[in-house]
């Protein structure tokens, strides 16, 4: 490669010098001694060695945007060992065969060391290139130096002007934007190095437009803020328009411009004043009102600002708050309202200084200063003329109280309501009781007094807490009639007039038998407060039952005691007679209702039919089952004398004559066979079969009338056989049980109702008759 032309850059910033930088220490091929720290790193690493070989490593500089020729000389590397050997020098890495860009560097003939650029370069794309370099034998080829690096530094020129984000900015400013306050802020990017000339921005105002000797604009130096000097007048200059300029402190310096459109809000200019000065409003008294007044203004300053809207103001004779007022949105009008209700006899009338002034204060641009106006806010006088009502009666105090003990006698004074008539003395007023729910008082109508009407109970359901509350109206004379109302709360103080009482879930207890040593709790209550109730004194009735030492008190715990079974009772019910007293003696007698049973899962008594149901159903089955065998033996005794006459009677056996069979013997249930007699062990005789007795001879009387005819008729036939019982063996017979049987003295001793007759043997009996 030919060598070339010098660069204009002085040779010492291109060659590799021997100056005060780290250097490495490298030991010949030739004459290699291994390093005991020696070590091996890998692939693509080989082991670090000592030569006694001196190089230079330092830091290249190229310039950025070098127009050329090329390939220029960047620097050279070479051996500050003086030998004759031939060495070779070898480069890679980026720049040379790496990105960002291949290609860019190369070394001239591999014996000079010498390094070439080949075109211009960014340094705002790559500030710099680390290449790497070996030194090998030109005879042998073996690497004698390795993996070294030096560093190729792009030098910055000022190739790039500041820019702004944008060419053109809209700012908007009120008119009363104070002077020296920041209107903008300005910035720019500078892509040169930082921290250098190159990327060092200042900024200037280029012009302004329009210009005005009041109003201006100013921009910081360094910063790049803009500021407004003197004031804006909007009616003078609506808007504004500036060029800004950056410009670097490069060599040479590059700038660049943009555009700023100022639009000056208005300010309020104009002084809001009321349509007129003078205003009067009648309101009735004692009522609330809304939008009793509006009051309007005018503003010349554009509608729906800030400058525009009103705010409004009571600055005088509202000191007790009756009155409060409101802009409306719309209209930009005062709306006055009655918040608090008026007093005709306080005050008849009222007078109200009300002020109005726009939300944004008032401003003014004279002479490039804002100027301040002297009273800014309007006022106007709004006159309020209060009209009498009917007042209510006023109770003085609206509530007392008022303390009795309870069980007080009827007729006691328990005090007076008070109340007057706002409208004036002449008034009349009348009272009425309003709430007394257990009709416990009455309240006189005149004097407003409270008297007792019966006596009065503390425990009652409609005392709360030893309080009961009377309520009373006191009603006047106008027109309408007004009212008011009054609280009287009576506090109850407690006497000693409830004894103490067995809770309901300790009346009636039950307990199994098998576990008598298990105590049962019985509890109290007391409708008295302290020191009329608790602790209870628990005693048992001794006198009254507990025979045998049965029961027993265990453990009391003031409103409880324990109740223990001492020894074991038969099942059933049983009743352990109770004295509670409390504290001050005051006692009751009660009685605890035990059931003992049994358990068979050893905790809950089994359900058992009650004993009392149980003997009330055989009650009325055996009377049944009595009235029943001995109709059937009056029967078989008629049937006996009406078909057997002069049949021998041999004990409890009849014989039946021939041709004459009127009596069926039934084996089975529900099937007959002939029988020759019948017994004392036969069964009660039922109806016959149909056959000899015709379907036509059945009686169809009414079941009810059939039976009374029936009972009527058996007690004749039973009174005429009185005479039987002269024969000992034609006695008449009691079945109590199947198969047995008992004498009766007469058969007029067996009584037959109606109400005892089978309704299925009641036919064929009567068709017997």
């Amino acid at each position: 490669m030919s060598s070339r032309a010098p660069h204009p850059l002085p040779l010492l910033t291109l060659l590799l010098l021997l100056l005060p930088l780290p250097q490495v220490n490298l030991i010949s091929s030739s004459q290699q001694e291994h390093d005991p720290r020696e070590q091996t790193k890998g692939d693509g690493h080989r082991p670090l060695r000592r030569f006694k070989r001196r190089w230079v490593v330092t830091t290249l500089e190229l310039e950025e945007e070098d127009s050329g020729p090329f390939p220029k000389l960047v620097g050279e590397l070479f051996d500050s060992a003086p030998d004759n050997r031939s060495l070779v020098y070898l480069i890679s890495g980026p720049g040379v065969d790496e990105y960002p860009e291949v290609g860019l560097f190369s070394i001239e003939d591999h014996e000079n060391g010498r390094i070439f650029v080949h075109r211009a370069v960014d340094r705002e794309t790559t500030p710099s290139f680390m290449i790497h370099f070996d030194v090998a034998s030109r005879a042998t080829g073996k690497i004698m130096d390795s993996s070294f690096i030096f560093n190729i530094r792009i030098r910055d020129v000022n190739d790039h002007a500041p820019r702004f984000p944008a060419e053109e900015f809209n700012v908007s400013v009120r008119e009363s934007h104070a002077a020296g306050r920041p209107v903008f802020q300005m910035s720019t990017v500078d892509l040169d190095q930082e921290n250098t000339p190159n990327s060092q921005v200042l900024y200037s105002l280029v012009s302004q437009t329009p210009v005005l000797k009041e109003s201006g604009f100013k921009i910081d130096r360094n910063s790049g803020e803009i500021r407004l000097a003197g004031c804006l007048d909007y009616e003078a200059a609506p808007r504004f328009t500036l060029l800004v300029r950056a410009r670097d402190c490069g060599d040479p310096p590059l700038s660049s411009t943009a555009t700023v459109h100022v639009s000056v809000q208005e300010g309020n200019n104009h002084r809001p004043t009321f349509a007129q000065k003078d205003y009067e409003v009648r309101v009735p008294e004692g009522q609330v009102h809304r939008d009793v007044l509006r009051l309007q203004v005018r503003d010349g300053d554009a509608p729906f600002t800030s400058a525009w809207r009103a705010e409004f103001n009571i600055s005088s004779g509202n000191e007790e708050g009756h009155f409060d007022i409101v802009t409306d949105p719309e209209t930009n009008e005062g709306i006055l309202s009655v918040v608090k209700a008026l007093d005709y006899e306080a005050h008849p009338s009222r007078s109200l200084i009300v002020v109005v002034e726009n939300e944004e204060p008032l401003f003014s641009c004279q002479g490039g200063k804002p100027q301040r106006l002297g009273l800014v806010a309007a006022s106007a006088t709004v006159t309020v003329q209060v009209t009498d009502t009917n007042d209510p009666p006023a109770f003085h105090p609206t509530s007392f109280v008022v303390s009795e003990v309870e069980g007080a006698r009827p007729g006691t004074q328990l005090g007076s309501f008070k109340a007057t008539d706002p409208d004036g003395p002449g008034s009349g007023v009348r009272y009425q009781l309003a709430h007394d729910p257990a009709s416990w008082v009455a309240v006189d109508e005149r004097s407003g007094a409270v008297v007792t009407r019966r006596q009065m109970d503390r425990e009652s359901p409609y005392v709360n807490d030893s309080f009961y509350v009377i309520v009373a109206h006191a009603v006047d004379d106008g027109r309408p009639p007004q009212t008011g109302t009054g609280t009287l709360s009576l506090f109850l103080s407690d006497v000693n007039d409830n004894a103490p009482t067995l809770l309901p879930r300790s009346q009636y207890l039950e307990v199994c038998e098998s576990s008598r040593a298990a105590p049962l709790l019985l509890e109290a209550e007391d409708g008295d407060l302290d020191p009329y109730a608790d602790p209870f004194t628990f005693e048992l009735d001794s006198a009254s039952g507990n025979a045998g030492g049965a029961w027993r008190l265990g453990e009391s715990r003031g409103r409880s005691v324990e109740l223990v079974m001492q020894k074991s009772l038969p099942r059933g019910d049983h009743l352990v007679p109770l004295s509670i007293r409390d504290r001050q003696g005051l006692a009751q007698q009660q009685t605890v209702h035990v059931r003992v049973c049994s358990c068979p899962d050893g905790a809950t008594c089994a359900a058992e039919a009650s004993r009392a149901g149980l003997g009330l159903l055989l009650g009325v089955l055996i009377p049944l089952c009595a009235v029943f065998l001995a109709l059937a033996v009056a029967l078989f005794f008629l049937l006996r004398r009406g078909s057997l006459s002069g049949a021998k009677r041999h004990g409890c056996a009849v014989l039946h004559g021939e041709g004459q069979q009127t009596l069926i013997t039934y084996n089975d249930e529900s099937r007959a066979l002939s029988a020759p007699a019948v017994g004392c062990g036969a069964p009660p005789p039922g109806p016959p079969a149909t056959q000899g007795y015709p379907a036509a001879s059945v009686p169809t009387q009414p079941l009810e009338r059939r039976t009374g005819a029936m009972a009527e008729m058996l007690h004749e036939r039973l009174r005429g056989l009185g005479t039987l019982a002269e024969e000992p063996g034609s006695l008449p017979h009691v079945y109590t049980e199947e198969g047995e049987c008992e004498r009766a003295e007469t058969l007029s001793s067996l009584a037959v109702s109606e109400q005892t007759l089978p309704p299925g043997r009641l036919d064929w009996l009567l068709a017997e008759a």
